[in-house]
């Protein structure tokens, strides 16, 4: 019975352990200054931070069974620019022929935000969300989305 409660408390750990590591990235962003001008853009940014001994397939992971990163921003007041990606970093793993396309540590997307010159209202929210698979050098967890709201001030 010892070693059955033993063998049960090491799974739940394991489990445990996966679903930390699963969700241990956190989005972040804000739009510049966190004010806009009726009229013009104002450059947003949002950040996907990465722990230690994990990365993210980027948004051009140069394999067809890695699940890409994609950055959506939608807001229904202002105009999205098209989102922008930064390059990866090309990574050989033991579970892959060729080379990974990867992000790891802090990685920032950038895109514009307008807001309409007739825009009624005080502040503005960008809705942004963020698909990604996260892996460690052996092993590729299920796809994750994430989501952050991006507020600023319309002047």
């Amino acid at each position: 019975m010892r070693i059955k409660n033993l063998s049960f408390a090491l799974l739940l750990s394991a489990a445990a352990a996966v679903f930390a590591q699963t969700n241990a990235q956190s989005v972040s962003g804000s739009i510049a200054g966190g004010a806009v001008t009726r009229g013009k853009s104002a450059r947003a940014t949002v950040v996907l931070s990465i722990p230690g001994g994990l990365h993210v397939n980027s948004n051009r992971p140069n394999s067809e069974y890695a699940v890409a990163t994609v950055v959506r921003a939608t807001s229904p007041g202002a105009k999205i620019g098209p989102i922008s990606y930064p390059r990866g970093k090309n990574r050989k793993f033991a579970f892959s022929e060729n080379t990974i396309n990867v992000y790891d540590g802090r990685t920032s997307f950038g895109f514009n935000v307008t807001v309409p010159a007739t825009f009624r209202g005080d502040r503005i929210s960008v809705r942004v969300t963020v698909k990604y698979q996260a892996c460690t050098d052996e092993v590729c967890y299920s796809p994750k989305s994430k989501e952050v709201t991006l507020t600023a001030k319309v002047k």
